[in-house]
């Protein structure tokens, strides 16, 4: 079962408390600290675009490229207008019709890159399709999360409309965390539909991400740990990586 497809239906019912509004405020921080204020922003990895949508607010030209059909079609659903540009493409050989100001991809997008040579690739094309000196920002869990944190641990929520068990096993050897997910949604009064899909994703350390930043021609500038917004230590869960365009 590929990834994020019957999951796209409840999917921003189980992530209503992302702090998507948060996410925007900070990117917004950082790209207005560097002076762009407005103009192209790639969203790689967009899903239903609730923070595609937030950064539009914020007065960017947006455009979202996702791999699940399922998941931009409920974006598009949520768009009054056609002013967001949705293109159904896999990141590791996404195209644009020309370059942007800057590119973000959060919400661990880069971890479902489990391959380092096709994660360079994708850092290639993101310097590819850069503005000169273009800001690149983006976020991953780190290998201590997957090990230490989530690994080989069960998460489960009830809903009244929907539920789900999320299994996580981590193999410390290929650095890969599988997620066997199993949704119930209702669909009648006491009838539930269940699906299960399987999804993959790579522990990576910021000594390997620099390392694949910089074959790639990016130029690393700074990593922040995503919850306290100050340096990154040991025990980061989630790091901010800010890289530049620097050639192509």
């Amino acid at each position: 079962m590929e990834a994020y497809s019957d999951f796209a239906s409840v999917y921003d019912t189980f992530m209503d408390e992302t702090p998507y509004e948060e996410w925007a405020d900070f990117l917004h921080g950082l790209l207005t600290e560097d002076g762009i204020e407005e103009g192209l922003v790639l969203d790689l990895g967009c899903g239903t675009g609730s923070l595609t949508r937030l950064l539009a607010g914020k007065g960017y030209d947006m455009i979202g490229v996702d791999y699940s059909p399922q998941m931009l079609q409920i974006a598009m659903d949520k768009e009054e207008d056609s002013s967001i540009l949705y293109l159904l493409q896999d990141m590791r050989e996404f195209e644009l019709y020309g370059t942007v100001a800057a590119v973000v991809s959060v919400c661990d997008s880069v971890n479902y890159i489990t391959e380092p040579e096709d994660l360079r690739d994708v850092f290639k094309l993101v310097n590819n399709y850069l503005d000169p000196n273009g800001l690149f920002i983006f976020d991953f869990n780190t290998e201590y999360k997957y090990s230490q944190v989530i690994g080989d641990a069960v998460i489960a929520e009830n809903r009244d409309e929907c539920s789900f068990i999320w299994d996580n096993y981590y193999d410390e050897e290929s650095k890969i965390n599988e997620y066997d997910l199993t949704i119930f949604v209702r669909e009648e009064q006491d009838l539930f539909r269940k699906f299960e899909e399987v999804h993959y994703q790579r522990g990576y350390t910021l000594a390997e991400m620099k390392e694949l930043l910089e074959q790639a021609g990016l130029r690393f500038v700074k990593a922040i740990d995503s919850d306290t917004k100050g340096e990154v230590c040991d025990t980061s869960e989630r790091i901010y990586v800010i890289a530049r365009e620097c050639g192509k």
